[in-house]
């Protein structure tokens, strides 16, 4: 795993997410898809654009105002605010998971159907809708699973 952060610090963006930090606090999402999947949560409360905030080639956050910039997003959970951007997203994240250059999963707290149509397309990890500012109920650097496959998917601080 290439998930370059340290357990137990503040959100990237500053902000104290200490709601949720506790180990097996659970966090119901209202959709999902993908694999259950483990890994160490990078958390900002940014939004999400596979074409402009990303390096897709060395795994880096990459647009200069982005919360996350210069973080390695490989192997990592992403914890964000929205998805944001069109069309491209779909090829997009297909690429980077051919590549192996991908997060573990996708955790937002809302989604396009664009954005849905590219998790899809990749076979990739994602879920989306919660009841709170899931970039808040998260701490950077927590070690989570996110599980999108059973009725009610979730994400769990272990």
């Amino acid at each position: 795993m290439d998930c370059r952060v340290n357990p137990g610090n503040d959100a990237v963006d500053g902000s104290a997410a200490t709601v949720g930090t506790m180990s097996g606090e659970i966090f119901f999402a209202a959709a999902g898809m993908g694999r259950k999947v483990r890994g160490q949560a990078l958390v900002a409360k940014d939004g999400f654009s596979a074409r402009y905030d990303l390096d897709r080639l060395r795994g880096v956050f990459s647009r200069p105002d982005h919360k996350l910039a210069g973080e390695s997003y490989v192997g990592c959970v992403l914890v964000l605010d929205a998805a944001k951007g069109g069309v491209a997203t779909a090829w997009m994240l297909h690429e980077m998971t051919a590549r192996g250059v991908m997060p573990a999963a996708l955790v937002l707290n809302a989604v396009n159907p664009i954005m849905v149509q590219g998790a899809a397309f990749a076979d990739f990890t994602m879920i989306s809708g919660f009841d709170r500012d899931i970039t808040q109920a998260i701490a950077n650097g927590a070690m989570v699973e996110v599980d999108p496959t059973g009725e009610r998917p979730f994400i769990r601080v272990i």
